[in-house]
């Protein structure tokens, strides 16, 4: 019986702690998600040479990166150990559906106009048609990013405690 409870409470730490860790690192990468779409109304009129130097303060984000392979691994866990519960994995599966959208958007339109402009170093002649893109792409990230948390939230919500 105590073997039996012991292996109990190493499965539900194993399931928090998978949780917490989705959790919490996709509440970490909306975050950075929601500056980008908060700052959009402020940014999307500057001039050139204004968005330019207001474009310096991102240096350095890519190394976010890293926090979006641990908020995978985080809900691939979720999936995984509560893979014989439907009300949880339902969700998670659509948060993690979530984050792969925010990724398909980054690749697609947000990575290009940081190729094209150097990472915002060098002013093209279209730079503000890579403006528009740079910027939408980051709210419709963060738009994926508020449904990876709220659907997650669900997730945790409906788990059932062993």
């Amino acid at each position: 019986m105590e073997t039996s409870n012991h292996a109990t409470h190493k499965t539900q730490f194993a399931r928090d702690t998978a949780f917490f860790v989705a959790l919490f690192a996709t509440a970490l990468a909306l975050g950075g998600a929601l500056a980008h779409a908060l700052e959009l109304a402020n940014k999307i009129e500057l001039s050139g040479a204004d968005y330019f130097i207001v474009q310096r303060i991102y240096f350095g984000w890519d190394r976010l990166g890293y926090l979006l392979g641990v908020e995978l691994a985080g809900m691939l866990s979720v999936i995984y150990l509560y893979r014989r519960e439907r009300r949880v994995v339902r969700p998670t599966l659509l948060a993690l559906s979530c984050l792969v959208g925010a990724q398909i958007v980054f690749w697609t339109f947000t990575f290009p106009a940081n190729q094209a402009t150097n990472n915002w170093s060098v002013q093209p002649e279209n730079w503000e048609i890579l403006r528009q893109q740079w910027e939408y792409s980051h709210l419709a990230g963060a738009i994926f990013q508020t449904l990876a948390m709220a659907t997650l939230i669900v997730a945790v919500l409906r788990r059932s405690r062993l």
